[in-house]
């Protein structure tokens, strides 16, 4: 099988300008797909713009299924694979992170709920998910998904590896002063599962937060495969679909696991 490129895009959101982040969206995906990716992946909460407590209160949910159906239009006319994160409201009206995998003719493949909230805007908005990270067919990759703060759990990206992924997509959103997340955990999440990790951040402020930038895209080795400074950028990779059976079977960390011994000691 051939390398499939994956495009990454970081970039500034307007919080609750739905229109203008849409419209990011939109000449990122036409881009991309002009590049020849397969995929494109945008930072958390993107379409919204990451203000957790802002968010909860203006947007209207109704608007959520329209914003879907939008953000599908955009992956199907632009012939792209396309990666979202949007809230999403349980049965009961809680409402989560979500993310969302779509293939290049708009249909859903993928959908995650972000389960380890972060700081306490995001606590006072949502309430975590809980369900464990899926694996999905994506251009003959095993791909899985996780949201931010989620990545710096080994124990959520084991689990995605665990069920086969060596494809992790990660949109985040992650602030200024944290450079060791994508410099040092992201990488060592990757190494240590033996998969690719894509991972998309914001970039510049909003509602008063500055953000790292610092995108990644890190082999299944541990090396990066790209990396972006703090301006907005679309962060191109060519991921060869082999290479983490290579590592795999290089240094078996997923086969030589022993997780009835780990449930004895209480982790």
């Amino acid at each position: 099988m051939g390398t499939v490129l994956l495009a990454l895009l970081q970039a500034n959101a307007d919080v609750l300008d739905i229109d203008a982040n849409c419209a990011v969206i939109d000449g990122a995906a036409r881009d991309a797909a002009a590049a020849g990716a397969a995929l494109l992946l945008t930072p958390e909460l993107f379409p919204v713009g990451y203000a957790p407590r802002r968010v909860r209160a203006g947007l209207d949910p109704a608007e959520l299924p329209g914003l879907h159906r939008r953000l599908a239009g955009i992956a199907r006319s632009h012939g792209i694979g396309l990666v979202y994160s949007l809230p999403r409201i349980m049965p009961q009206g809680e409402w989560q992170i979500s993310a969302t995998l779509l293939d290049a003719d708009g249909s859903m493949l993928l959908g995650y709920g972000k389960v380890h909230l972060f700081g306490p805007d995001e606590r006072a908005a949502f309430v975590p998910a809980e369900e464990q990270p899926a694996v999905v067919n994506f251009q003959g990759i095993p791909t899985s998904m996780v949201i931010c703060y989620d990545v710096e759990f080994p124990e959520a990206v084991r689990a995605a590896a665990a069920g086969g992924a060596e494809l992790l997509l990660v949109p985040t959103a992650l602030a200024h002063g944290f450079d060791d997340v994508p410099q040092v955990l992201v990488r060592a999440r990757a190494l240590e599962s033996q998969l690719a990790i894509a991972y998309a951040n914001h970039s510049g402020v909003e509602d008063g937060c500055r953000f790292l930038g610092g995108s990644v895209i890190a082999g299944p080795d541990g090396k990066l495969l790209a990396a972006a400074g703090e301006a907005p950028v679309l962060l191109y990779a060519e991921l060869d679909p082999d290479a983490p059976r290579r590592e795999r079977a290089g240094v078996p960390y997923l086969a030589e696991r022993r997780p009835d011994l780990y449930r004895s000691w209480g982790t």
